[in-house]
């Protein structure tokens, strides 16, 4: 095999004289968390992006005989992945989170049923998504475009201007270099972006300023929640929300707004929650636990992947992701907890 080269234009690395299986396994695994990263953004789905990524591994693998350092590695692999992601949302409908289907209900509301997991945005460990190291800066941005309202904002877009706006927006790739990995020109990548541009923008969401890494006033906030939480201290708890908080629960579509509203439904429906544990996870960009209620021998068992969405001083969104049999392994949880 000849040589490839080193990078290309934008600095992306390229593979030197790949010479047997194992070397070609390292180069590819070298961009498994970014393209994880980037598959997700575009799925809303861990567990799609995951098989998207192994697809694209197991797609490259193949076909690197026949790679001979036109495009440095980096970009390939997108192409790769961005066909594997445009190919999956073929004909799909966009997942979505609570607050995007309907509006809030109340604490005496039912709950009503369980919705197919292909309807919800899933949470992602960060560990996944995010290279370790890496220019602060650069890590902030892709901190903030994996955040949950981010993902949800993502899906409104049409899956190519979806590609667009994340290589532009959170990748930095120049416009030609999209326009190339899409066989399109750099007017309609300019085009395509401006309009996903518009759509976020009447979400007001964006990641151009992202938020600051959490300070030590948000890990006691959060160190607040945890303690309120686990001994059920409600007073305490929504002291810590926004006037606006919201409270979702996938599968479910009911959503609550309010700390009146979610205390309301803590107390009420929600009361099973009572004597709880919390163990810490990353998840989204955010702070997250794994929570665990009280079995009937005195144990722990796994209930839910929260995800605590944080604003300023105060919560601003209480996510509990109820699917603990795909989520708590793929966050490392422990299947329960002694008592």
């Amino acid at each position: 095999m000849s040589d490839l080269a080193a990078t290309d234009g934008a600095g992306r690395t390229a593979v030197r004289g790949a010479k047997g299986p194992e070397d070609v396994d390292l180069r590819l695994e070298q961009h498994r968390a970014e393209l994880t990263g980037y598959c997700y953004r575009m799925l809303g789905s861990a567990f799609e992006a995951e098989d998207a990524v192994q697809d694209t591994m197991v797609r490259a693998w193949r076909s690197f005989d026949r790679f001979e350092g036109r495009a440095a590695l980096r970009s390939w692999l997108y192409r790769i992945a961005t066909n594997v992601c445009l190919d999956m949302l073929n004909g799909r409908q966009r997942r979505a989170r609570p607050m995007d289907l309907s509006s809030p209900s109340t604490s005496g509301s039912p709950l009503g049923a369980a919705r197919p997991e292909v309807t919800w945005i899933e949470p992602m460990p960060d560990s996944r998504t995010l290279p370790a190291g890496g220019d602060p800066a650069e890590l902030a941005v892709a901190r903030e475009s994996v955040r949950l309202a981010f993902v949800a904002a993502l899906q409104h877009l049409p899956p190519r201007q979806r590609a667009v706006l994340i290589l532009r927006e959170v990748l930095a790739w120049k416009a030609s270099e999209v326009a190339e990995l899409l066989d399109t020109t750099v007017a309609s990548v300019n085009s395509a972006l401006q309009r996903a541009r518009a759509t976020l923008a009447d979400g007001e969401i964006t990641v151009r300023d992202p938020e600051q890494p959490m300070d030590d006033a948000q890990r006691k906030l959060l160190a607040r929640y945890v303690d309120a939480f686990e001994r059920y201290d409600l007073d305490s708890l929504t002291a810590l929300l926004r006037e606006d908080a919201t409270l979702s629960m996938p599968p479910y579509a009911l959503w609550l707004r309010g700390p009146d509203e979610i205390r309301g439904w803590m107390l009420g429906t929600g009361i099973g929650c009572r004597g709880s544990r919390l163990v810490p996870v990353v998840a989204n960009g955010s702070a997250g636990f794994g929570q665990y209620r009280r079995g009937a021998d005195g144990g722990y068992e796994p209930w839910a992947l929260q995800v605590i969405e944080v604003s300023g001083d105060r919560i601003v969104g209480l996510n509990s992701f109820l699917d603990t049999a795909r989520l708590f392994p793929l966050f490392g949880l422990p299947p329960r907890l002694a008592s």
